[in-house]
């Protein structure tokens, strides 16, 4: 029973579950900025090609 209760004390003591969330919620913001910036960029993108077809089309 002692060992069982030295183990629960270190596992609350213990910060690698903090450590872990924080990561967590850090990879999370880093996706959430990602697919933005590539959206943004597809739109960019797609609003040059559209640009680009009417330009040849319009010639």
């Amino acid at each position: 029973m002692k060992n069982f209760a030295l183990q629960v004390r270190r596992f609350l003591a213990s910060e690698d579950g903090p450590t872990a969330v924080e990561y967590a919620v850090m990879l999370a913001l880093i996706v959430i900025v990602c697919l933005t910036a590539i959206n943004a960029i597809g739109t960019n993108a797609n609003t040059t090609f559209q640009n680009v077809a009417n330009s040849i089309g319009g010639s």
